[in-house]
């Protein structure tokens, strides 16, 4: 898929500068990796515990098709301010429409519409892309996700308490979902 511009009046807060969603590619990993790295030291919005190396996730990218399982990055002004990507919910066959969502965004663009912008992307486009659910998997304390989510039409599937050990502390997990 080619770059798009996004002028999304759903985004909570006017971006500055013009936003674009295109597919990530492999120059787009150091950013896409400080990101996650960020993300990791928040205990906010992934179970991964120690940062990521580029050397470890050079392969990220070849394990997303652009036409069923998309990495796509979230650009303003030539900076990648966020990325979404689509994954396989479980390998069995009639879950096969069915994919699981990761957002994040760098701290310095968030509030600014580009989750909400690259969400709904994949809502719009989940029907192109034989995509039936999306299911994302949020910790239950991480409360600006699930209200953008909710907002965003996902409803509350599942909780999994006490299932991931940050730190000292016990977490609950959210499974929100959506059909489209």
């Amino acid at each position: 898929m080619s770059a798009t511009t996004i002028e999304d009046p759903r985004a909570i807060a006017p971006v500055r500068g013009r936003m674009s969603i295109r597919d990530a590619v492999e120059s787009d990993l150091p950013a896409i990796i400080r990101i996650y790295n960020a993300a990791i030291a928040t205990r906010m919005a992934t179970a991964q515990l120690e940062p990521v190396t580029l050397e470890e996730r050079r392969d990220w990218l070849k394990q997303h098709s652009p036409d069923r399982h998309p990495f796509w990055v979230a650009e303003i002004d030539r900076q990648v301010a966020g990325w979404l990507t689509l994954k396989a919910f479980l390998p069995r066959c009639a879950y096969r429409g069915t994919a699981e969502v990761s957002v994040y965004v760098a701290e310095k663009f968030r509030r600014r519409g580009v989750a909400r912008a690259l969400l709904n992307r994949t809502i719009d486009l989940a029907p192109s892309l034989q995509i039936s659910a999306i299911v994302g998997l949020i910790f239950a304390h991480n409360h600006s996700s699930l209200r953008l989510f909710g907002q965003l039409g996902f409803e509350k599937w599942g909780l999994l308490p006490r299932i991931a050990r940050l730190d000292q502390h016990e977490r609950d997990l959210t499974i929100v979902g959506r059909h489209v």
